[in-house]
């Protein structure tokens, strides 16, 4: 079933499990996902519009859409 998932972030997030950190893909965009490649830098250039729903491509690499978009409240619940 295909499904809409709503990725906010911009930017990797960091774990320190042990030994050294590795960084874990936030935006959704990577390559070698679920671990960041550095594609989330590109992000600003793709997605100027902060306000906006960017439809990726199945290889996550092109915005084929730009949806006019209001994000949920916050905490707020979906079922």
């Amino acid at each position: 079933m295909p499904r809409l998932v709503r990725l906010t972030l911009n930017g990797p997030i960091k774990l320190e499990p042990r030994e050294k950190p590795y960084w874990a893909c936030g935006c959704g965009l990577s390559q070698t996902f679920p671990i960041c490649d550095g594609t989330h830098k590109s992000c600003p250039q793709r997605e100027p519009d902060p306000n906006a729903l960017y439809v990726y491509d199945t290889d996550r690499k092109n915005v084929i859409e730009t949806r006019s978009d209001t994000a949920p409240p916050p905490n707020s619940e979906q079922v």
